[in-house]
């Protein structure tokens, strides 16, 4: 099934040499796009949240590319070109799917800027590697939803941590992809799902996809997992990735850390789902990862409404480091990985 359809909703797409973000913010109580001419404009939908989820802002980062390209001057190009593709990466710094896909369209770029292809033909062929890039993450992603399910067992009640359908990936999605499809094949009873705070993607997103898929599930705050693992006998935790180190060390929306710890002391499986273009062969540990911190009043307000003092002193880390022992299988399109890993040698 494909949940796109069945949501009857798309992420992104580009049109008319446009890009058109969902505005997830919004969700699941309008659907409203916003409409990008520039890639300054885009790059404000990533910093801003209207898009999420580490493939979908690789996907995203790819077509911010391509709208500075429309602007650029032929006289100071690779200056221009290499000051957009660092802006555009600066704009999320913890998910490195938005490092590959960006700097996988800039060689592209300067390969032709240095053949003598002129700015039209170097325009067109940026658009089709966007392309190129959003069909195989789509491809990927179906592989590694088909190797996720593997691991479930049937019957399994199931916990999930903040967003990481459709909605988050541009196509199938990776934990929850993997849980909609073990569903749908009879393996997965119940799923429990964190509101995740401070964004609620949880709540607003995920909960959004499986009323949608029609999946049974039951909605908690973050701070009820270790009462629900202990007392309602949750098999696995599945949540998805940001980046992951070389050694398997996995950055992932803040409270995932939390999770892994829980599993390890109840002995349940924590896994993690993510595509092969999160990892990030270049750094050998988590300690490398660069910790996206965001604004206090994200944690102040909630749906701008204030929930205390609005002077309040505030600690925002958007992500945590789970350690690689703690985490029972990495699921990639690639295959099933366990600790402990070494990325290094996979191609």
């Amino acid at each position: 099934m494909n949940i796109l359809e069945t949501l009857q909703i798309r992420p992104f797409f580009w049109k008319n040499s446009f890009l058109y973000v969902l505005d997830q913010k919004q969700l699941p109580f309008k659907k409203t796009y916003i409409k990008c001419s520039t890639y300054k404009e885009a790059i404000e939908c990533i910093k801003n949240m209207n898009v999420r989820g580490a493939p979908a802002i690789g996907l995203v980062g790819s077509y911010a590319l391509c709208l500075a390209l429309k602007n650029m001057d032929s006289k100071n190009f690779l200056d221009l070109l290499k000051k957009a593709t660092d802006e555009i990466i600066s704009a999320r710094p913890t998910a490195y799917n938005l490092f590959y896909c960006v700097n996988r369209l800039k060689q592209k770029i300067t390969l032709m800027f240095s053949s003598g292809k002129s700015k039209k033909e170097i325009f067109n062929e940026a658009l089709s590697e966007a392309f190129r890039l959003e069909k195989e993450n789509f491809e990927s992603l179906n592989r590694l939803v088909n190797y996720g399910v593997k691991l479930i067992k049937k019957s399994s009640v199931v916990l999930t941590h903040c967003n990481t359908g459709a909605l988050a990936c541009g196509s199938v999605g990776t934990a929850l992809g993997i849980i909609i499809e073990a569903y749908n094949k009879g393996k997965i009873q119940h799923v429990f799902v964190d509101e995740t705070r401070p964004y609620l993607q949880g709540a607003k997103l995920t909960v959004f996809e499986l009323e949608e898929a029609k999946v049974p599930y039951t909605l908690i705050t973050d701070n009820m997992a270790a009462f629900v693992i202990k007392e309602k006998k949750v098999n696995c935790v599945i949540v998805g990735a940001d980046r992951i180190a070389r050694n398997g060390d996995t950055a992932n929306k803040i409270g995932s850390l939390n999770l892994a710890i829980l599993c390890s002391y109840y002995k349940i499986p924590f896994y993690v789902a993510a595509p092969f273009s999160s990892i990030d062969r270049s750094i050998p540990s988590g300690s490398y990862i660069k910790i996206e911190f965001r604004t206090p009043e994200e944690v102040i307000y909630v749906n701008e409404k204030p929930i205390t003092v609005k002077k309040a002193n505030v600690l925002h880390p958007a992500f945590d480091v789970t350690d690689a022992k703690l985490i029972t299988a990495i699921i990639t399109e690639k295959g099933i990985f366990r600790y402990p890993y070494d990325f290094s040698k996979i191609c």
